[in-house]
């Protein structure tokens, strides 16, 4: 039997020294995606501080989409809305659309641009390489399935990076390459031969398993290549019960950029899950390395450890971010750990050289579901601390009042869970309920959703304070599996899965003005809906959670309930942690000690994107993120795009 799976959308919002790992360049630069390998996204400049960032103001804005210059394929928006720039020696790098460009990070003027012959670069962000005695600086991003190189002082192809300046990667990555030493390392966005089963066209064109990967960044060349979904005699292996490892989809591993303990050379892949995303009786077992994180090392991709984070992925939460590399100190000893998060709703805390919890991990007895030829895994490993970062469980007592937002979203929050028959949650890990044909089922809630938790965002790190930072929310999903009416046996196209709305729509409910007009559609749960937390590694507890971003369709003194995108935070020794991540349109800096909001700034777009901090040659220190609209928002042209800048007066 295949099934397929009718969900509703839920429009829901959602001590001792800690040290960084790591070792970027000058205090200046903004080097890499994280900034450092170790993905702690955190700066050491202070001219920006708590005292005086209440006074920032743009310093200047850069149009990522040059007026008259059309992109059709994908939309702007999702070209743009992304992308995390880089800063070193003094130059700003980063991708737009068909175009990568060099700029003057005080000024924003342009200082050369290569524009591609055909597809688009990633629109995530790109990589620098210092270069040796044999070859010079180079700017290496992905485009499509290609990786290319071009010189960082003249933005030309470099011809000796792979054939003339191009690696031919046959599946896409997004993100931006991870370099270490001499070594490129990335990982997939897209599948492989398992891939048949939502491409055929793809895997008769000799697609390839989306397998962690390394090459040499002096010459392009493949230097290792990890199994993701290990074959027969490799670890791992017998968790894929009846074969069913083979012709497998996902496993792929799409964190916007790896993290690398430099002392060590170990690279850390979050790996994310197999296809199809909702069921697996196709699969039973819990099928390793989906869902793990996976410890290799950087020159030779050889396994040093894995931990993994949900048996038998049935939810789509899979690993979007790769972790955060931190130094704790427990029981007066001093312990070298990394924080991983995700969709799932929660942190796990572990030792990075042996994948052991720092504070426990506990397997836990879970809801089993009655899809038929389903398999369910027992357990699912739960930390003991922190407590969850995101909301996993609902019960009808969490239907919103009006006290929560208005007596007329209240009231159609109520008659919505009457129409639906109520909704059915067993608390995390709730398993998908089998809908017979011709009966009514309860569809499932399910918290935090697959739009929910922490998702690409990732987290940034104070090693003063040992705090680690990121955005959650919540956003579920309403559902149920039913049979799948395409599949016939031995028809590939059987494995999809279907997305579709149900009765009664998402879980959540207008807000109206006095003459009927809708001024959003609002979760029916009870909030906050999105939050900016902060962790203290060394304790395993919450330092501190705030409300992240303003819900404006509310009444005033309502609003202040969480509205956040996806993306993810910085921190700096100013004591400051910057975030867009709102929909609110709005750009804020918050006191890493207390979580107090010192600055927000409106933007004219939404800032979908992880920002930067860096230093000009003036010694001014700016702060600057990207906000792109695909259109729609208030006074906003559509597939509006910049890069916005923010300094001292």
């Amino acid at each position: 039997m295949r099934l397929l799976c009718s969900i509703l959308l839920v429009a829901g919002q959602s001590a001792p020294l800690l040290l960084a790992q790591g070792k970027p360049g000058s205090a200046a630069d903004w080097p890499m995606y994280n900034r450092d390998l170790a993905g702690t996204r955190y700066s050491p400049l202070t001219q920006i501080n708590r005292n005086n960032v209440s006074k920032l103001t743009e310093a200047w804005s850069y149009r990522l989409q040059p007026e008259g210059r059309a992109l059709t394929s994908p939309s702007p928006a999702e070209i743009f809305q992304e992308i995390t720039p880089i800063v070193v020696n003094g130059i700003m790098y980063m991708p737009a659309g068909d175009r990568i460009v060099a700029l003057d990070p005080e000024t924003g003027k342009e200082i050369w641009r290569y524009e591609l012959q055909t597809g688009m670069a990633s629109q995530r962000g790109l990589a620098y390489w210092p270069g040796d005695r044999n070859n010079p600086p180079r700017i290496i991003f992905t485009a499509g399935h290609k990786m290319m190189a071009l010189n960082a002082k003249t933005g030309k192809l470099d011809p000796g990076f792979g054939r003339e300046g191009e690696v031919e990667l046959t599946v896409t990555y997004a993100g931006a390459p991870t370099i270490y030493k001499n070594v490129l390392l990335i990982g997939s966005n897209f599948y492989g031969p398992g891939e048949r089963h939502i491409n055929p066209a793809l895997d008769q064109a000799g697609g390839q398993i989306a397998n962690s990967r390394a090459f040499d960044a002096r010459t392009g060349k493949l230097l290792w290549e990890f199994h993701n979904i290990p074959h027969t005699g490799e670890p791992g292996n017998e968790t894929w019960l009846n074969d069913s490892w083979k012709n497998r989809t996902g496993n792929n591993v799409w964190a916007f950029a790896l993290t690398v303990d430099e002392q060590r050379g170990t690279v850390f892949m979050p790996v994310s899950e197999p296809g199809a995303n909702f069921y697996g009786g196709d699969r039973p077992g819990i099928n390793l390395f989906s869902d793990s994180i996976v410890a290799l090392d950087a020159e030779t991709g050889k396994l040093k450890w894995y931990f993994q984070t949900i048996h038998h992925e049935l939810w789509d939460y899979n690993l979007p971010p790769a972790p955060g590399l931190v130094d704790i100190v427990k029981d007066g000893k001093k312990i070298p750990a990394l924080a991983q998060v995700g969709k799932i709703g929660y942190m796990f805390i572990l030792d990075r050289t042996t994948g052991k919890p720092v504070f426990g991990v506990e397997e836990r007895p879970v809801a089993k579901g009655n899809v038929p030829g389903e398999w369910y895994s027992p357990t699912q490993p739960f930390p003991v601390k922190p407590p969850p970062i995101a909301r996993v469980s609902f019960t009808k007592a969490d239907i919103v009042t009006a006290e929560d937002t208005t007596p007329e979203h209240a009231k159609a929050c109520q008659e919505l869970y009457d129409k639906l028959g109520g909704l059915y949650n067993a608390g995390p890990y709730t398993p998908w309920p089998y809908h017979e044909e011709g009966t009514k089922t309860a569809p499932a809630i399910i918290f935090p959703g697959f739009g929910g938790g922490v998702n690409w965002g990732g987290t940034a790190t104070d090693p003063k304070s040992g705090y680690v930072f990121f955005a959650t929310k919540d956003s579920p999903v309403v559902g149920w599996l039913e049979k799948n009416p395409k599949y016939t046996p031995g028809n590939s196209e059987g494995l999809v899965e279907y997305i579709r709305s149900g009765p009664g729509g998402s879980f959540s409910a207008p807000v109206k003005d006095g003459n009927g007009r809708t001024l959003a559609n609002v979760p029916c749960f009870k909030g906050p809906w999105a939050r900016l937390i902060a962790v203290n590694a060394n304790t395993g507890d919450f330092a501190w959670q705030v409300p992240l971003g303003l819900v404006e369709g509310l009444p005033e003194g309502k609003q202040n309930m969480g509205g956040a995108s996806s993306a993810g935070p910085i921190a700096t020794a100013g004591g400051l942690v910057f975030i867009g991540a709102t929909n609110d349109r709005r750009f804020r800096a918050f006191d890493s000690q207390t979580g107090k909001e010192l600055w927000v700034a409106k933007l004219p777009y939404v800032a979908t994107a992880v920002p930067i901090t860096y230093q000009g040659k003036s010694g001014k220190q700016y702060v600057a993120i990207i906000a792109a609209s695909g259109g729609g928002a208030e006074g906003t042209p559509r597939n509006s795009q910049s890069l916005v800048a923010f300094a001292l007066p």
